[in-house]
């Protein structure tokens, strides 16, 4: 199965920076750097944010809760979760998935073990670009939702673990 039997890819885009009335306003709007250093699974704004005006003037889309960022250039392989409806910038594929495929956070999981690979795939001459109908023709093993579901829930408590272990631990040296 390919990604694009999954999910529908959005690509961002960015209003003129010159005009001040497109900038500073009230929708979420993402770039690369937003996701730089950032740890959290789900994001609901970046640095800065757009008006109506400046979303209409470009090519950016608002996408759903829950639709995964992926960063596909400088660099590529950042992700978060929409924890709201977010439009971001053309540094991103931006990944809806059909919920009766795919689990959301399923793929997020995939996708995070997959990083490597699609910086392998990616070209490029002054920086390496993950294109959209690279991403899209990319080869996914999927289960189906309740062993989705069985995936997600392990790796949770896992990582829910791992979070109690390294905390008990840290108490325990002071």
């Amino acid at each position: 199965m390919l990604i694009k039997d999954i999910c529908k890819i959005i690509n961002g885009a960015t209003p003129s920076t010159s005009r001040t009335e497109y900038w500073d306003g009230d929708i979420a709007w993402l770039t690369p750097k937003d996701l730089s250093g950032y740890s959290k699974r789900y994001i609901s704004c970046g640095e800065r944010s757009i008006t109506q005006q400046g979303y209409n003037s470009c090519s950016t889309t608002l996408v759903p809760k829950n639709a995964i960022l992926l960063t596909s250039r400088a660099p590529i392989g950042y992700l978060a979760i929409a924890e709201k409806e977010v439009c971001t910038n053309q540094g991103f594929k931006s990944i809806i998935c059909d919920k009766n495929k795919v689990i959301p956070l399923y793929l997020f999981y995939w996708l995070q073990t997959r990083v490597d690979y699609l910086k392998s795939i990616s070209n490029g001459v002054t920086f390496k670009e993950l294109s959209k109908d690279t991403f899209e023709n990319v080869k996914i093993e999927l289960p189906d939702m309740s062993t989705q579901q069985h995936i997600v829930d392990i790796t949770r408590t896992r990582v829910l673990k791992s979070l109690l272990l390294f905390l008990r631990v840290l108490y325990l040296r002071r």
